[in-house]
């Protein structure tokens, strides 16, 4: 696909004294960082190697089910409208964004039940319920998540933090809030049930991070529901990736799908141009790169060599867990199952051991907690009239342990064991209404995404890995290139991959157009 204002234009031709930015992946990183470019000035061409846009945010048609196969959820929408009023547009004119409440809902193999809600006196309301001596404690769990929201998420997440010295300044604010302590630990002091210290702590999973190992910095995400709730966009995150295309379009730029990028060339230290698979040469003033930091880093950069982020170094990284994803569609079922929203999660028998298996042992185990999702409950685009379209995520390890997965062997059963679960649990009597299935495995994600070790969502988020330790959005390897979305800073998640575009017009320069 070719998106442009008008077709018979060149990106050689069309704007030949306007520097040219090479954006490498049209995910929502790099599209958003085609439109803050586009906004600054420069003349962008996107090159994808899938046939539409959205990256991981894309969608496939079956049978008149459409899958969406990447994020469902979409927090913190002020920043994809401050992203379209950088461009001049207004969002809400482009994306029909849905509010949910309640946000999703938490079940346990006892038959108990949490639902996030978005009123803060409905969410008090459903911990008294669950456990009414953790009410005191979830009021100053609320309280921390807001601080670190607004030192993690407002003052770290939105600048740069390339130079050592942005890190060495925050470091006593960082020991204050206790980032060395894991986010799961940090809601064991705040509560007591072990459910509840659940509900207070998955959240890091949502972006590749195990919650016993990962910073209390991400209780944060508690403070994003709470302040801009959770919501969906009607046709799925590829509508939002859609509108992406044409304001990209209205600037003048253009996003060429079915167009991998092989390499990056580096002359003299300095980013000058992309190679296609396909031979083809393109030349550019600054390269931008949405790809896994580690293929970008490992492949893309093969043939120039790196100081920091060097193959030994990424094989010493920790990189989030892999994913099973099984999207399925259901015939006659509209009326049915009236307990399964939007969200649902469920959870399996164990919680931390479960979550050590998949990230330190690396091992496929037999039990597992699943996530739901319905959106044929509130976008009737998604289905034929009737039918209900369905995504089943299990976080799995990554492939880069020592004895992985084989999935070729696997898959089917594993498939078969998600069914059990959900009949068992949340949709009885699944098996009868079966319809269109697909399945995406870890090595699904290493081959569609070109994600290093299958991993969902790039390096993981320790503290470790995190802020000045990930890689840099100006990239310390070569001039001119700068890297966007999840394995970079501020990370995973919508609002992580197109805060890193915000960045990324921080750093950089504004075109100097030739006359």
């Amino acid at each position: 696909m070719l998106t442009r204002l008008d077709p018979a234009l060149s990106p050689d031709t069309a704007h030949p004294v306007t520097p040219h930015a090479a954006v490498i992946g049209a995910g929502l990183g790099g599209l958003a960082s085609a439109m803050r470019l586009g906004a600054k000035g420069y003349r962008v061409t996107v090159f994808d190697r899938l046939d539409s846009p959205g990256g991981r945010g894309s969608h496939l048609i079956r049978d008149g089910h459409r899958f969406d196969l990447g994020p469902t959820i979409v927090t913190v929408p002020q920043g994809l409208r401050d992203l379209w009023a950088a461009c001049g547009r207004d969002f809400d004119a482009d994306v029909d964004l849905r509010a949910l409440d309640p946000f999703y809902e938490i079940r346990w193999p006892d038959g108990s039940r949490f639902a996030a809600r978005a009123k803060p006196e409905a969410m008090r309301a459903e911990v008294a319920r669950l456990s009414p001596g953790d009410l005191a404690g979830y009021d100053r769990f609320v309280r921390d998540a807001e601080a670190r929201y607004r030192f993690g998420f407002v003052e770290l997440g939105r600048r740069p933090m390339h130079r050592l010295w942005d890190l060495i300044k925050v470091l006593p604010k960082f020991a204050w809030l206790r980032a060395d302590r894991s986010v799961a630990a940090h809601a064991a002091r705040r509560v007591r049930d072990p459910r509840l210290q659940m509900a207070l702590s998955f959240h890091p999973l949502f972006i590749g991070g195990d919650p016993f190992h990962v910073t209390s910095m991400y209780a944060l995400v508690s403070h994003l529901e709470k302040e801009f709730g959770v919501h969906y966009a009607i046709g799925g995150v590829a509508a939002i990736a859609e509108a992406m295309t044409r304001v990209i379009a209205g600037q003048g730029g253009i996003v060429r799908q079915n167009a991998e990028v092989d390499e990056i060339l580096v002359k003299d230290g300095r980013a000058r141009g992309l190679r296609l698979v396909s031979g083809e040469v393109v030349p550019a003033d600054i390269v931008v790169s949405n790809a896994d930091a580690g293929h970008t880093y490992d492949h893309l950069m093969r043939n120039h060599q790196k100081r920091r982020w060097t193959p030994a170094r990424l094989r010493r990284s920790r990189w989030s867990m892999g994913l099973f994803v099984w999207y399925f569609g259901t015939k006659g079922t509209a009326g049915m199952w009236p307990e399964a929203g939007h969200h649902t999660i469920l959870n399996g028998p164990r919680y931390k051991g479960l979550v050590r298996d998949i990230f330190i042992k690396g091992r496929l185990a037999d039990d597992m907690s699943l996530y739901v999702h319905r959106p044929s409950v509130t976008d009737p685009t998604v289905a034929p009239e009737g039918d209900d379209t369905f995504y089943v995520l299990s976080p799995v390890p990554h492939l880069g342990h020592g004895d992985p997965v084989d999935w070729q062997a696997e898959a089917e059963p594993y498939r078969q064991k998600v069914q059990n679960v959900l009949e068992d649990q949340l949709l009885p009597g699944l098996g009868a209404h079966l319809g269109p299935s697909e399945i995406f495995t870890p090595e699904t994600f290493r081959d569609r995404y070109l994600s290093p070790h299958g991993a969902g969502f790039s390096i993981e988020p320790r503290i470790l890995q995190s802020a000045w330790f990930r890689p840099h959005n100006l990239s310390e390897e070569a001039r001119g290139l700068y890297l966007v979305g999840a394995g970079t800073h501020p990370g995973a998640g919508v609002p992580g991959v197109i805060m890193s575009a915000e960045v990324l017009a921080q750093v950089v320069p504004d075109p100097v157009v030739a006359r």
